[in-house]
């Protein structure tokens, strides 16, 4: 059975199922679906968690095992499979499988995957799920329904945005919802009980940690590379995700090729800004990095960012933090290696 996210605290007050299954790409839902699951099984005493990584080196048959092992601490388990973008070749499937065509009454199986494949949606293991299971397949939000999904969860934590201040988290978060919920959190913090304006989000972010990706974004605007260089490391330290950087740059690499574009057309400054959402004391940052970095500069480091984003979805090897750190470099006035 397929539900939707927001369907399955429902779906599991109707009675439970031997195996869920999460699939999709947006890492935020995917984890907070898990999260509702999770909490809703210790509810009903399944307070013991198995966690399984498959990787290349997994045994399948451990799944078998785990599932008949009697429980020292609880007589309830909740067995935990990551697939991660994993496919299952014919051995596992049918593990798999045998598993589900007599699943242990006291376990529950909940299996995480990335998005499945149209492939992966037609074996013979997706459909054993499908009929003796539930299965939550997480949809990216998209670029027209992520203003309301910002207005409901700033709602859910009392906090009130004007159309300005959506509309400037949607353009700086570009769908990363895990940047959302920070800076929506943030923000509930620093403005409880008062209208929040898109001046308040901007003078937020200006007046927080220099250790963020905005702080990034403002220390290459301002040709700063040491800085940018220092924050970098700061970040990679403190576990921050190379998609949450890499979004941050590019966002301003398209902002600074829109103003100049903009100045060869006759477009006022303004109008620009207007356009690419760029507010309050950012506005002169952002003229002055147009005027510092070549057009050259900006689409080499654009390539950069597309290369960037191929190392994180796997596509390509490499490290994508030393691609970040050229393209902030180069963002701040100081390429490094960029033919």
């Amino acid at each position: 059975m397929k539900v939707r996210p927001e369907q399955l605290s429902s779906q599991i007050a109707k009675g439970l199922s031997p195996v869920y299954l999460v699939t999709g790409d947006e890492p935020l839902l995917s984890e907070e679906s898990c999260d509702a699951l999770r909490q809703n099984l210790q509810q009903q005493g399944f307070t013991e968690r198995e966690v399984l990584h498959v990787d290349g080196s997994f045994s399948w048959e451990y799944l078998l095992e785990c599932a008949n092992a009697l429980s020292l601490f609880a007589e309830k388990k909740i067995i935990e499979l990551r697939l991660g973008g994993s496919k299952l070749n014919k051995k596992a499937s049918e593990i798999l499988q045998q598993y589900l065509s007599n699943p242990a009454p006291d376990n529950i199986l909940l299996i995480i995957a990335e998005k499945l494949d149209g492939s992966s949606k037609k074996s013979a293991w997706f459909k054993a799920v499908d009929k003796a299971g539930v299965i939550v397949e997480i949809w990216p939000v998209e670029t027209e329904q992520l203003p309301n999904w910002i207005r409901q969860r700033a709602a859910q934590i009392e906090l009130n945005l004007d159309d300005e201040a959506v509309q400037l988290l949607c353009d700086r978060i570009e769908g990363n919802l895990l940047a959302a919920k920070q800076e929506l959190s943030k923000l509930s913090l620093l403005f409880t009980h008062q209208v929040v304006t898109a001046e308040d989000v901007v003078s937020a972010v200006s007046d927080s940690s220099r250790y963020d990706i905005y702080g990034l974004s403002d220390a290459a605007l301002q040709g700063e590379p040491a800085r940018c260089n220092k924050i970098l490391q700061v970040l990679r330290q403190d576990g921050t995700e190379a998609p949450v950087v890499l979004w941050a740059l590019s966002k301003e690499l398209r902002s600074l090729a829109a103003i100049q574009h903009a100045q060869s057309s006759g477009k006022s400054f303004d109008q620009v800004c207007q356009q690419e959402r760029i507010w309050g004391k950012r506005k002169p940052l952002a003229r002055q990095a147009a005027r510092r970095v070549s057009p050259h500069q900006i689409q080499k480091a654009l390539q950069y960012c597309a290369e960037t984003d191929k190392i994180v979805k796997g596509m390509s090897p490499g490290d994508p933090w030393m691609l970040l750190t050229s393209i902030a470099m180069s963002l701040a006035g100081k390429p490094l290696n960029l033919p």
